[in-house]
């Protein structure tokens, strides 16, 4: 639970890092009442902070410029989030460091009072986290380039291999990125289909960010187009599948967000939406648990399919090595 100090402290913060922040954006982030900001921009005024407020179109609340505030001490609450945050990372698919999150974690708690930080200290030494194994991560610097040539409307020059190990060279307007099922995505207009596309980002080639900007259409939300295509909902396949294994042992598997668990006399029951049946197969293979498919019955079918392909495969293996 926030106490009024804590807001106090996190307006502070919001607007040294950010140019200029509405009453609007800064009570959707504090989750309050726009009144409630505004007495908070009063309280701190008071205080002798030199918190402008700008009217008109694209106005809001800034510091003077030049301010600067002393480093702040973390909350417990703010470095358990933190913290968790940082050990969480494998679940990313992000190739970060190991040395850079090792890092931030020795930063984060050598800033802490001594209860504080023995209590995260005890958290970290005793918290277990399965890494995910996927091979595809992108890179961190990837992700922040894409991140910048979106926000700069900068089109991007890539060599893209489709699932037919096909490359094609495209310019791409990038609109958004996606984390979801083990892989991430980027929404964008390809020029060379005319049409808006999602790529998977563990299968582009090469990228480079061009000095060509572009006009970014109005009308096209991101989120409703990664929701379509990524199966977050609509007319979607019913996944439902019995894990035999505990809780425990599923939930170190399953991030959390993928579907709902449910622990039944057997086993574990795992049931979620999703569009793409096939990835939904190899991500239910890569598990390394023993399960039943309930439905439907085209994962039933992808599921033998891709026990054919993997049988053959051994035999004509062990066959090479007689």
């Amino acid at each position: 639970m926030y106490h009024p100090t804590t807001r106090l402290l996190t307006i502070l913060e919001l607007l040294q890092a950010h140019p200029s922040l509405s009453g609007e954006a800064l009570s959707r982030r504090l989750e309050v009442e726009p009144r409630s900001i505004r007495r908070y921009i009063t309280m701190l005024q008071d205080m002798g902070m030199p918190i402008e407020a700008v009217r008109g179109p694209g106005g809001g609340y800034q510091l003077r410029p030049g301010f600067k505030l002393p480093p702040l001490m973390f909350s417990e609450e703010e470095a358990t989030a933190l913290v968790l945050g940082l050990l969480g990372t494998p679940w990313l698919e992000i190739g970060q460091s190991s040395v850079a999150v090792e890092g931030a974690l020795a930063k984060v708690l050598r800033v802490l009072p001594l209860r504080a930080r023995a209590r995260l200290n005890a958290m970290t030494a005793n918290l277990v986290l399965s890494p995910n194994e996927h091979e595809g991560r992108p890179a961190a610097a990837l992700l922040l380039d894409l991140s910048e040539a979106i926000q700069q409307r900068q089109c991007i020059a890539i060599e893209y291999r489709s699932h037919h190990d096909q490359v094609t060279h495209r310019t791409v307007e990038p609109y958004g990125l996606a984390g979801w099922w083990s892989y991430w995505y980027l929404v964008g207009y390809c020029r060379l289909r005319q049409g808006y596309r999602l790529f998977r980002l563990d299968r582009l080639q090469g990228m480079q960010v061009l000095e060509q900007h572009f006009t970014r259409a109005g009308d096209f939300d991101v989120e409703a187009y990664l929701r379509e295509q990524l199966g977050w909902e609509g007319a979607h396949a019913q996944i439902t599948v019995e894990f035999q294994a505990t809780l425990h042992a599923v939930q170190q598997k399953i991030p959390t967000g993928y579907g709902t668990l449910a622990e039944t006399p057997t086993g574990v029951l795992f049931e979620t939406q999703y569009g793409d049946i096939a990835d939904v197969a190899r991500f239910l293979v890569s598990r390394n648990l023993p399960f039943v498919v309930h439905g439907p019955p085209e994962l039933r079918a992808e599921l033998l399919q891709m026990a054919e392909r993997i049988t053959h495969s051994a035999m004509a293996t062990q066959r090479q090595v007689e």
